[in-house]
């Protein structure tokens, strides 16, 4: 998960206040989603005027994609330190899933839905979705090298989680099982691990 797309920051008060919002924003949209909001409601349920908004982003569509952003650059953060904090292979393939599967939890069905049905934000997650699954087969062929994991087509097992990431990213997952994005990757993890070691 990463997203290096972002716009000059400011720096000092104005920075912390920027944050502020984006961290409010996100909690907002993750909870219910973006779609039904207007910038009116926007300014209303952040306490604050339209134009503060506008010192965000110039349109509510640019101030969605933005706060995407925020969500997936923050949650590449986590899951980058809690893979940093393991060495075992099969541990850090472990963590890195989980960690992605608990960056999403908080994102409601809603929320979700809304990022698949616009086209800005699902490019957002979509190039996220990419970037885990290189992750992965990086560290499936690390484990493979180290011993840790079983002799596999490495290529083909990162294509197969690839797909599955990205019919997660999608919502057809959701369409088809009922689980949230959080529960797929979970249980993305569990097959993987047990498929894959020795």
């Amino acid at each position: 998960m990463i997203d290096s797309a972002a716009a000059p920051q400011p720096s000092g008060r104005g920075a912390a206040r920027r944050s502020a919002l984006f961290e409010e924003l996100v909690a907002l949209f993750t909870a219910e989603g973006f779609a039904q909001f207007t910038l009116d409601d926007l300014a209303a349920r952040l306490h604050c005027s339209k134009r503060t908004l506008y010192g965000l982003a110039g349109s509510k569509e640019q101030l969605v994609r933005a706060a995407v952003v925020h969500f997936f650059r923050d949650a590449t953060s986590r899951v980058e330190a809690a893979l940093a904090a393991e060495t075992d292979p099969a541990a850090r393939l472990a963590a890195y899933l989980r960690a992605v599967s608990a960056e999403l939890a908080p994102g409601s069905a809603r929320f979700f839905d809304d990022l698949a049905a616009f086209e800005p934000a699902a490019e957002v997650y979509g190039r996220n979705t990419r970037a885990a699954a290189r992750q992965i087969q990086q560290l499936i062929d690390d484990g493979v090298a180290e011993g840790a994991f079983r002799e596999t087509h490495v290529a083909f097992a990162a294509d197969v989680i690839s797909s599955v990431m990205v019919r997660i990213q999608q919502r057809q997952v959701a369409e088809t099982t009922g689980l949230a994005d959080a529960e797929a990757y979970g249980h993305l993890a569990e097959l993987l691990l047990h498929g894959l070691l020795r």
